[in-house]
């Protein structure tokens, strides 16, 4: 029998594929697409190792921070005061070490001053647009926002020399912080609050006109230590605003005084609710830990009130957070607070939300739900979730840290709101809550490699919200949602692999596509099993840790036995598109009883092209001597030899040249008469072998790779009886060929027609060359339908804008 395949194979003129060149020169067809990472990844190492784990030495640092702050709700204002405690695990002698000032980001003269091409304000020539842009200007007089150091001594009180470079500030040791010693020291600062909306940014306040309240989201508020590591030391890149943070792990006691009616959520457990909430509020939480539905700690009607009448007593509220890599915490009189306990793992969290008025219609409904079931389901891809409290604050916004993040999704004034409002809600909270995970635990660095926590983050976000309701719009996975990204002029790309602040089209770069390439290896390169498998692995060995992205790629292919270097490459490292063609069908049938039956459709040289069965084959050249049908193939005014001899032209001469089909020899004669590969002769085949395969239908599909990223090759054959059969065609189809590939197909049943990645899973942008044969025409109907739901989804982009714009 393999006798017979070798011959058909030969017969359907498909050897190419087993005889291409892969000498890696500039004539060839063959590039470097399946050739090892190699040296591009960091060289493994004992702290990490070539398996993508951390090594037996492994290590990093640690800061815990004892923090004492208070808020002054009329001049918003921040005052604060720390003791930091910094722990050098490191093998290497300290002479300084580095802290973060974010807030400098503010300030019109000590900000990143990164300039990129400016036009207009946003908002035209409206006051606050220019204030705006006037205000970080830096050639106008300071404008008051920004740290402002006032004290900075060690734990003796002797002052510390310091220099403050733009976001940074380095401090000088007393003596040299030797590995295995710790260093306190003291600081106290303050600074101006910034209107969010007027600024931007992440953290700030938010003044509400019609009630003459704020809403206070203070992130980046303290001065924090910078990350040292053992593959880049000090991570000291100015904070420009949008690569985000590396920070360093530690345990945080946080006091935090203002106003006695406001509500102040934060990372970590308050552990003094006893003195800070009244009886009934402190029942209601207390009820609320073994609730399965949302209780309302501080009620609508009670958040309505205190708006009215503010408080000019204060409180002070105590938070308790170990082992996180940063602090956050919100502070209004205009929240409703609800809360309800989830278990995982056997253990309890408390998940709970924080809102206005504003938000009630949705928040009340859905925000606490959504927590626990992101909570509860990214466990289940990652590890169990290890902190005690999960929170959701809504502040127009959209941003995450340890234990709390801060969300969107505010109805109309009469309480109703759209299905946009409300599925753009639920995957903000999803993907900020999600956060937690990565990188909050799997503490990557984002200012280098936003991709490593935005799109890991967001192809769980997307999992989870299939999981949260089958029919949402989820955007962040589906492969077709990021084509018209990678279909762009190349100008225009970057590879996933470019530091955060020198991404151009920052959305599909950092989030949708990576997320799609995840799902892409998940549903068809690994399949579930194995990844699901392989990426918990990267979650458990780098919880708490601070991984690489060579740590990921290495782990991904460690725990699943899977060479994936292609797929990094490709994906990661590349800026090609999948663009895979279906350029040729050759269609042939055995004969039946000697009659011949007639082939239904050709390709290639001499053949049709793709999608164009009906055209009628050329007539068959019966008499040998009329070399006026025979086409010359390079068009030549001399023939060719075998032109001219017509005794050379045998059935693979005119096959090859498109002038005749199978059905033109006696299929079983032939391969009686056919030799094995190689010309050496064997036995001829019985009648009862080569009767085996009368009445078969046999094709050889040509494709071509147009985009330059290889992919899998999916095929699906509809036959003529109306059933159906895929075949999944591994990208090592074009290890030896990357620009050209061909399969040979035996069927039981006549194909009416074939189609390359039914299912859109390989995000190939263009899918005109996909076809051969007659496919069903969509209905104008259906037509407007996929238009809308790819807009409403905002396909292009895949990223939720509050979140874009943080």
């Amino acid at each position: 029998m393999k006798l017979l395949f070798t011959s058909v194979l030969l017969a359907m003129a498909s050897t190419a594929i087993l005889a291409q060149d892969i000498q890696n020169n500039p004539g060839s067809n063959h590039g470097n697409k399946f050739e090892q990472l190699g040296t591009i990844l960091n060289t493994p190492n004992e702290q990490r190792t070539a398996s993508g784990a951390p090594g037996t030495k492994y290590w990093q640092q640690r800061a815990d921070y004892n923090i004492k702050c208070e808020l002054d709700e009329k001049t918003q204002k921040l005052t604060g005061s720390e003791t930091i405690t910094y722990y050098n695990n490191s093998p290497d002698p300290l002479t300084y070490i580095w802290l973060q000032l974010d807030e400098n980001e503010h300030n019109n003269l000590r900000n990143a001053a990164y300039p990129t091409s400016s036009t207009a304000p946003r908002g035209g020539g409206s006051v606050q647009a220019l204030d705006a842009f006037t205000t970080s200007d830096n050639h106008s007089a300071d404008n008051g926002y920004g740290d402002i150091i006032t004290k900075l001594t060690d734990v003796l009180g002797n002052k510390l020399k310091y220099t403050i470079n733009k976001t940074m500030v380095r401090i000088e040791l007393p003596e040299t912080l030797k590995p295995g010693q710790q260093f306190v020291f003291n600081l106290d600062w303050n600074y101006k609050i910034s209107d969010r909306l007027k600024f931007g940014g992440r953290g700030g306040y938010e003044y509400f006109p019609g009630d003459g309240n704020y809403l206070f989201t203070m992130t980046q508020w303290y001065p924090r230590l910078c990350v040292y590591s053992d593959f880049q030391g000090w991570q000291n890149h100015q904070f420009a605003g949008r690569g985000e943070f590396a920070l360093t792990f530690g345990n945080f006691k946080v006091q935090i005084t203002v106003p006695a009616d406001h509500v102040v959520g934060g990372t970590g457990e308050c552990i003094n609710y006893a003195a800070v909430l009244n009886p009934e509020r402190l029942a209601r939480f207390q009820k609320a830990r073994t609730s399965k539905v949302p209780v309302e700690v501080v009620t609508l009607a009670e958040a309505k009130k205190a708006e009215t009448a503010p408080s000019p007593a204060k409180k002070t509220w105590v938070f308790q957070a170990n082992n996180v890599r940063d602090f956050a915490w919100t502070s209004s009189r205009k929240f409703i607070w609800d809360a309800m306990g989830q278990d995982v793992s056997g253990k309890k969290v408390m998940c709970m939300s924080f809102y206005g008025k504003e938000a009630y219609g949705l928040y009340s409904k859905y925000s606490t739900r959504l927590v626990a079931h992101t909570v509860k389901t990214y466990s289940s891809f990652t590890f169990p979730y290890p902190y005690p409290v999960a929170q959701s604050v809504e502040a127009s916004n959209g941003m995450e840290y340890p234990m709390i993040c801060f969300n969107n999704g505010r109805t109309q004034k009469d309480g109703t709101y759209s299905e946009g409002t409300k599925n753009g809600m639920i995957g903000v909270i999803i993907h900020e809550v999600g956060h937690n995970f990565f990188p909050m635990i799997v503490n990557s660095d984002e200012r280098q490699w936003t991709w490593m926590d935005e799109g890991l983050n967001s192809f769980v976000e997307y999992l989870t919200e299939e999981l949260w309701d089958n029919t949402f719009p989820s955007k962040k996975g589906a492969a077709y949602t990021i084509t018209d990204y990678m279909k762009l002029p190349k100008n225009e790309l970057e590879p996933i692999m470019t530091n955060s602040e020198n991404i151009v089209r920052f959305g599909p770069n950092a989030y949708t596509k990576p997320a799609t390439a995840l799902n892409i290896l998940r549903e068809t390169v690994m399949g579930r099993e194995l990844f699901d498998y392989s990426f918990k692995e990267y979650a458990k060995r780098w919880a708490f840790k601070h991984p690489t992205p060579a740590d990921f790629f290495r782990t991904m292919e460690d725990a699943s036995g899977e060479d994936l270097d292609w797929f990094w490459r490709g994906w990661f490292y590349g800026t090609e598109a999948c663009d895979i063609a279906l350029d040729s069908v050759k269609v042939a049938r055995a004969d039946i009883n000697g009659k011949p039956v007639a082939g239904r459709g050709f390709g290639g040289a001499g053949g049709f092209a793709p999608g164009n069965p009906n055209k009628v084959a050329p007539p068959a050249v019966n008499s040998f001597d009329d070399i006026s049908k025979i086409k010359n193939r390079n068009d030549k005014s001399k023939p060719f030899q075998t032109d001219l001899d017509t005794a050379t032209h045998d059935f693979y001469w005119k096959y090859d040249r498109g002038l005749v089909g199978v059905d033109t020899v006696k299929f079983a004669a032939m391969l009686k008469n056919m030799p094995p590969a190689g010309g050496i002769a064997t036995d001829p085949l019985s009648s009862d072998e080569a009767a085996k395969y009368t009445g078969k239908y046999f094709y050889t599909l040509s494709f071509s790779n147009k985009g330059g990223l290889v992919m899998p090759v999916i095929v699906e054959f509809t036959f003529t009886d109306g059933t159906k059969m895929l075949d999944r065609i591994p990208a090592q189809i074009w290890r030896l060929n990357e620009k050209t590939a061909s399969k040979f197909y035996v069927q039981d049943k006549e194909v009416a027609s074939i189609k390359l990645d039914p299912l859109r899973e390989t995000a190939d942008i263009d899918e005109s060359n996909n076809y051969w044969g007659k496919m069903p025409a969509p209905s104008k109907f259906a037509i407007f339908k996929q238009k809308t739901a790819a807009a409403g989804r905002g396909q292009s982009v895949g990223v939720n804008p509050m979140e874009v714009a943080k």
